[in-house]
């Protein structure tokens, strides 16, 4: 590992980690008693998937994708002492909201959360005449505020950055269509506010195998020394339908927007029961990560074909040096 490099974040001692298995040359190793939350965790689940986690007041909380047994998507808060064993609260989050237009709930789901300077920001697929970028913020997980989205349909994975680059709150996002969207580049936009989102900028675009279809910003940036490390998932298309994988990259800390290395081969893929056999098969989701600054250990959350919850873990200074030595830049 690269002890030049510097993590900025914060200190977490209690991240939930479990070492290298013995013989394991993987950049990434799945927790040995995935998935850390099984589909029907509530009386109300069909499937818990893609979901956020963040540190909390020493503890740990999060905003988890919950579709229902009617087969409705819809976003619940939670809550572990240990970042393994979850309660879910069994209703949904109710958005508090001053304007009925965007507050009119029908979907929502696959939640980031971010905290930025004082308090969590929750971002999450919202419909709005089509999938768009739903924002709110929480100070306790226990009340949430909508605020505008953030942009016009068609849009998911908006992902925001952990603090304000050039004085503006910074987000990825992955224009779509209103369908499973057979195609997907990221893209990054500025805002000073959190309401208007501008100065829209090109970051990659799907590149050969398991990323050829679409890509997506996963977790929440992760701010290093020699740049952002983003994990993405990308997407192939075989003869039987969608395979989602697991990458990342290094983006530049002041712009973003470009591209220092990704990687060529995928850091993770469905390969066991539990993310090949499931609602939608074959997927590996990622949308959280927790990192421990002092030893640079890593938690990633990643849903599991689409129908539960998984746990994997690596170090972020040997992630660094995997982009940079399996880069296709």
């Amino acid at each position: 590992m690269s002890g030049d490099l510097k993590i900025i974040g914060e200190v977490l001692p209690n991240i939930p980690w479990q070492e290298r298995p013995e013989g394991c040359r993987d950049v990434i190793w799945r927790y040995d008693q995935n998935p850390v939350i099984p589909r029907d965790l509530i009386p109300c689940s069909n499937s818990i998937f893609n979901s956020a986690v963040v540190p909390y007041k020493g503890e740990f909380r999060g905003v988890f994708r919950v579709d229902n047994k009617a087969r409705e998507m819809r976003i619940h808060a939670g809550q572990s002492k240990d970042g393994i064993n979850w309660t879910i609260e069994h209703e949904p989050i109710q958005f508090n909201c001053d304007d009925p237009e965007i507050g009119r709930f029908v979907y929502g789901y696959d939640p980031r959360v971010c905290w930025i300077e004082d308090r969590y920001y929750v971002t999450w697929c919202n419909w709005y005449h089509g999938p768009t970028i739903g924002v709110a913020y929480t100070y306790d997980f226990q009340e949430f505020y909508q605020l505008e989205n953030a942009y016009l349909p068609f849009n998911r994975n908006g992902v925001l950055f952990p603090r304000k680059i050039n004085g503006r709150y910074a987000m990825l996002s992955r224009p779509s269509d209103n369908g499973h969207t057979p195609f997907g580049d990221i893209f990054y936009s500025e805002s000073p506010d959190m309401v208007y989102w501008g100065k829209h900028r090109h970051v990659m675009c799907p590149a050969d195998g398991w990323q050829s279809t679409k890509i997506g910003a996963g977790p929440i940036p992760i701010e290093t020394s020699e740049g952002w490390v983003m994990i993405y998932h990308g997407v192939l298309t075989s003869c039987n339908g969608f395979v989602y994988s697991v990458g990342a990259a290094l983006l530049d800390l002041d712009e973003p927007w470009k591209v220092i290395a990704r990687t060529r081969p995928y850091i993770l893929s469905p390969q066991t029961l539990y993310e090949c056999v499931g609602d939608v098969p074959n997927v590996v989701f990622p949308c959280a990560a927790l990192v421990d600054s002092a030893t640079g250990r890593m938690a990633m959350y990643y849903g599991g074909a689409d129908t539960v919850t998984g746990l994997a873990f690596g170090y972020v200074q040997e992630l660094v040096e995997f982009i940079k030595e399996n880069s296709l830049v």
